[in-house]
């Protein structure tokens, strides 16, 4: 913070509640002071103060001409210690959550919403089944069944001796070892469980404060700005119960109030889905599991004459199915239920879906562990199939969320919307991409380990089959994709330097009012600042490089599972000879190479994210923009770190403003900012119009608003603006993430907060501040795009011009309590 601060000319306690940016700042680089001391919060997300200023509400003569600063540092909740360089396994997980955000805003489709968010909640479940799958094909195909089944491979692995078919022990039987290989995608499961558990104790059980956000006064389902619509289907969501009314409210209730979504009692507390998905996304893998034991016994025992065991495998696998429905119907039944704090548990599908997989498991294992003399496994693993029924049932989830999308977006739309109301689709699609090409890359890995200097599929040299010839296809197009995306990056990079190019005059232009003369003109810095500014705006094009990578991989994935279905061979041995074969050996031997690097370049970035903190919290950066939105599609996202943070500022907010009767302006950097108006959104009215906003480098209507419109569109936005007491947005041209508001009145602007609650972006800020030397800046000043916008000599001014709107209020206990009492 600029340690020089105008004083506010009305009277009153002031307080600026700064909120840093992604990547995480320390207390005492925003508060401009080694010395700080921890006023409210725990090691993972608190309020610092400096040192001198931790019992100022007991000296406010002293604060008469400048506001009390705090700092809010919450990036402990994302890149804190080594363990959580482990969810960068969770990434496909958490792009598929995105989806379920990304949809567009609409006006009177309550089912196609609800379609909407069944469909997204579907293609997360496909991803659990086919991380499953993925674990399954390496324990149970590539080691069980493959390895051990074969002589020359086992024996070169004295760890999988006692499996070994040849010594004929007791483990020998296929079934056996399958039942015992099971354990590892069984404990995958498990550990995903406890992981979604774990972390939903330790960052979103924060219930929010009762009492401070605006409660529903009616049924608002049927209101253009109903974005949990998808809700309740049991009567009561759509009714909503008012629990979280505050007593002193009660005469701002008795009329109807409909809130944004953001500003909803229960949008940042949804343990009552979370927990259901938990129970039915365990459930799925367990019975992934299961299905791919008791299967492989199934289809060898309808050839044997034991009818014992054939009756034993008719009904397994009729409750296996009778299963995978209840799982279906936990997930697509209900959806986020948002207008009230939604603390309750459905305790038939929480306990009994989860224990009656295990169960099935059980019964699968005892059943496959059956003796079967003669059994004797030959080529792939029964059941191979799995993996193209998953990639059809993502194509074609994916293809009904796009049709779902553009008819909601048909009925709303705005042309800063990315991708005409499909970034959900388009998203959707790259998480099952991310999540095929990390399974895949596994088991690709893992039978080129066993398979020794032969190739699986190509030739008759290796010891195993090698995994399903799917994944050689999947790997096969990689090199496809690739040659097919250089050339939009190659129109970009054109588009980028002839943008530069254009800008020259107009950066002259601005710092010179006109000719500078040849004196003055510095042809290396103007092409630099140009060049900086046409680079940020590729910002603005990302979601045309998101719709190719994701219409490309939709159809190039359609391409390798027809390839694999209709021939049953490798790429390399499906074309005969000549030309197209050579291509596709080459195509195949490449993509497998790259999906190795992938993957071993992703176990590289995990290990070293462990080891340093640095790197991590590099890392951290990604799940700062990825994680702010809560688990609403699949359970085993990484945890949502705004159900602590939003909570965490709106109590500040609300009990330093009650307690005070002061004015706040709450300050919100980049991230920050986003998590700023998260927690405006839900304070009370009465509290809103006591708060400022002040946000810079904010990323809320260039990213926000256009990939989430439902939440951060224009609307919303003009709402927020329209009910803080005043908004200003600081941004610059140079800068990649934040950019202005562009806030207009579709009507007559509600509320009566700012004079015009439309006017919030400050003129873009000059960067550099002067384009040369000078006597003030006798140094050249640097190109600082995202980062230190408190250094701009207008920061201090807005800031000032904020507090000095607020009027101090009448506070409801006297002024003299410290600064940890009034948290």
């Amino acid at each position: 913070m600029s340690p020089a601060t105008q004083a506010p000319r009305s009277g009153g306690p002031a307080l600026e509640l700064l909120v840093h940016g992604v990547g995480g700042a320390t207390p005492q680089d925003m508060l401009g002071d080694p010395r700080t001391v921890r006023i409210t919060g725990d090691e993972k997300a608190a309020v610092y103060r400096r040192t001198d200023d931790a019992e100022a509400e007991n000296r406010p003569g002293e604060y008469q001409d400048r506001p009390i600063p705090e700092a809010y540092c919450w990036s402990n909740l994302t890149s804190g210690n080594g363990a959580r360089a482990l969810w960068l396994l969770l990434l496909p997980f958490m792009v598929v959550n995105l989806a379920h955000w990304m949809r567009p805003r609409a006006k009177g489709r309550r089912r196609t919403t609800r379609l909407y968010g069944a469909l997204v909640r579907l293609v997360a479940l496909s991803l659990t089944v086919l991380l499953t799958a993925a674990a399954c094909e390496v324990a149970l195909d590539l080691l069980a069944w493959q390895c051990a089944g074969s002589d020359k491979c086992s024996d070169e692995r004295s760890w999988l001796g006692f499996m070994s078919a040849a010594r004929e022990g007791w483990w020998s039987q296929p079934g056996r070892r399958l039942a015992l290989a099971a354990v590892v995608p069984a404990a995958l499961v498990a550990l995903l469980w406890y992981l979604s558990n774990r972390t939903w104790s330790a960052y979103e059980s924060q219930r929010p404060p009762t009492g401070v956000g605006d409660a529903p006064a009616g049924d608002d389902e049927d209101d253009e700005d109903a974005p949990e619509a998808d809700g309740d289907h049991n009567g009561r969501g759509a009714d909503g119960d008012h629990d979280g009314r505050g007593a002193g409210e009660a005469a701002e209730q008795r009329k109807p109030l409909v809130r944004p979504a953001l500003g909803r009692p229960g949008f940042w507390y949804g343990r009552r889905l979370v927990a259901r998905l938990r129970a039915a996304h365990t459930a799925a893998g367990l019975l992934s599991v299961a299905a791919a034991v008791a299967g492989a016994a199934a289809r060898h025992d309808r050839g044997g004459e034991d009818a014992l065991l054939k009756i034993c495998g008719i009904l397994l696998e009729g409750a296996l199915v009778a299963g995978a429905a209840a799982v279906l119907w936990v997930v697509a039944r209900r959806g986020r239920s948002e207008r009230r704090v939604d603390a309750g548990i459905d305790r038939a599908a929480v306990r009994c879906l989860p224990g009656a997989a295990l169960a099935l498991l059980a019964l699968s294992l005892l059943y496959a562990s059956w003796s079967r003399p003669g059994w004797t496994s030959a080529g792939t693993l029964p059941g191979d199939v799995t993996f193209r029924v998953i990639v059809l049932a993502q194509g074609a989830l994916v293809v009904a969320l796009a049709v779902a999308a553009r008819r909601l977006h048909r009925r709303a739309r705005h042309p800063r919307t990315v991708l005409h109301g499909l970034g959900g689709p388009a998203v959707a699609m790259l998480a099952c991409a991310l999540g095929g090409v990390m399974t895949g890359g596994v088991a690709q890995r893992v039978a080129d380990w066993l398979d020794g200097p032969g190739t699986p599929g190509m030739d008759g040299e290796g010891t195993i089959p090698g995994p399903p010839v799917l994944l050689s296809w999947q790997a096969s197009v990689i090199p496809v994709l690739l040659a097919v995306l250089l050339v939009p990056a190659v129109l970009l990079a054109v588009r980028t330097w002839l943008a530069a190019r254009r800008l020259v005059p107009q950066i002259e232009a601005e710092y010179f009012d006109g000719d500078p003369g040849e004196g003055r003109r510095d042809r290396v810095r103007t092409r630099r600042i140009a060049g900086t500014r046409a680079r940020a705006a590729l910002t603005d094009v990302a979601p045309l490089i998101v719709g190719v990578v994701s219409g490309a991989t939709l159809l190039l994935g359609s391409a390798a599972v027809g390839g694999a279905w209709l021939s049953g061979e490798v790429p390399g041995r499906s074309f005969g000879d000549g030309p197209a074969e050579s291509a596709a050996e080459t195509a195949q031997a490449l993509g497998s190479w790259l999906v190795g690097f992938g993957f071993i370049l992703f176990v590289t970035m995990g290990r070293r994210a462990y080891r340093d903190a640095s790197a991590r919290r590099t890392i951290g950066i990604l799940w700062d923009v990825g994680t702010f939105w809560p688990r609403a599609a699949h359970p085993f996202a990484p945890p949502c770190y705004a159900e602590r943070a939003v909570p965490d500022l709106t109590w500040r907010m609300c009990t330093w403003t009650g307690r005070t009767g002061g004015r706040l302006v709450i300050s919100g950097h980049s991230q920050g900012s986003v998590l700023a108006a998260a927690a405006v959104w839900q304070l009370p009215a009465a509290t809103r119009k006591r708060v400022a906003l002040l946000t810079y480098g904010s990323p809320l209507e260039r990213l926000y608003g256009r990939w989430f419109p439902a939440y951060f569109g224009p609307k919303a936005l003009l709402e927020l603006s329209s009910e803080v007491d005043c908004w200003r947005n600081l941004w610059r041209r140079t800068d990649p993430i934040g950019g202005p508001m562009l806030i207009a009145a579709e009507t007559d602007p509600p509320g009566d907060g700012c004079d015009d609650p439309t006017d919030v972006d400050r003129q873009a800020l000059k960067d550099p501040v002067v384009y040369g030397r000078s006597e003030r800046h006798p140094l050249p000043e640097p190109i600082l795009g995202h980062s230190d916008y408190q250094a701009h000599p207008d920061f201090a001014k807005e800031r000032a011009a904020l507090l000095d709107r607020l009027t101090p209020a009448v506070p409801r206990q006297a002024q003299g309590s410290s600064g940890r009492s009034s948290a």
